[in-house]
């Protein structure tokens, strides 16, 4: 349950008299979505937002799809997110997919007018949007989302952010056509060298045995520094970022000229692709030093 006054969750029993009903005092915004999908716990946070903006003149409802497929059936959801917008007892507008907030209050707006002190949108929505499909894993919908935004006008942050997606979708030279469309190279300096050094890791790891079959390796020889190098790049393909850099530096400390130092160069690289400020930046930078002196 929301902490919002205007955001609350509904069911089957409870849908008529908090949607339908309430829909005739003012308008109620209808988020369908499932635990298991990543856009919908993307796309959430901007529709909490968007809801709060309107100080009360707009409501929210939650459909937890999977608790309540009835719901579902009813309304003929077949994807998720599906958001709709309820006026009068009926649905008049809606949209299914990830949407930027810039679209979605376009949408509103039609129906209730703009909420107050609205602030223009800068694109800054639809970045953390991105961001945040890839936290979760989501490549193919924040390329869906960032591709569209880019062609109509390129913007360094997007189109790191658009790299970054091509990449986990293996989709490397395009990745690598992406970044160098970057204008302002000096600014993003450090995030072009993170994104860069991501392609790299992902690559390699499209060479890798499986997880399973490398585990099976280290159990059989804890001291085998190829296969844990190899793990630790399999975790990094897959976001499992403290599992790779606990090996880097165990690999490092009890190997650390593997494959001409190839363990302290990863350390750095991982660096690159996390921040300087990010907290397992900051834990094992400070952990490879102490191991150095």
């Amino acid at each position: 349950m929301s902490a919002s006054p205007h955001i609350f969750d509904v069911t089957e029993a409870t849908f008529d008299r908090y949607v339908l009903e309430n829909s005739f005092h003012k308008p109620v915004l209808v988020d369908f979505w499932a635990e298991w999908c990543a856009p919908c716990k993307a796309l959430m946070p901007v529709l909490a937002t968007i809801t709060d903006s309107y100080a009360g003149d707009l409501l929210m409802a939650k459909v937890d799809c999977d608790q309540q497929p009835g719901l579902s059936e009813r309304f003929g959801i077949r994807s998720l997110p599906t958001v709709v917008l309820f006026k009068d007892g009926q649905p008049v507008d809606g949209f299914a997919g990830i949407q930027p907030e810039s679209a979605i209050r376009a949408i509103l707006e039609q129906h209730l007018g703009a909420p107050p002190e609205i602030i223009e949108d800068t694109g800054a929505d639809l970045a953390a949007v991105a961001a945040g499909l890839l936290e979760q894993g989501d490549a193919a919908q924040a390329i869906a989302l960032l591709q569209p935004a880019i062609s109509e006008q390129a913007d360094d942050g997007l189109l790191l952010l658009l790299g970054r997606a091509l990449a986990m979708d293996h989709q490397f030279d395009a990745a690598e056509q992406v970044l160098e469309a970057v204008k302002d190279r000096d600014t993003h300096k450090r995030a072009l060298a993170g994104a860069r050094a991501h392609i790299a890791f992902l690559r390699q790891a499209v060479g890798m045995p499986e997880r399973s079959i490398l585990e099976q390796r280290l159990q059989a020889d804890a001291g085998d520094s190829e296969a844990t190098y190899q793990l630790a790049v399999v975790d990094l393909a897959a976001q499992r970022y403290a599992e790779a850099l606990g090996a880097l530096l165990d690999l490092f400390q009890r190997d650390r000229g593997y494959a001409d130092g190839t363990p302290h160069r990863a350390l750095l690289e991982v660096f690159n692709v996390l921040g300087s400020e990010h907290p397992l930046t900051i834990e094992y930078r400070r952990k490879l030093y102490q191991a150095l002196y």
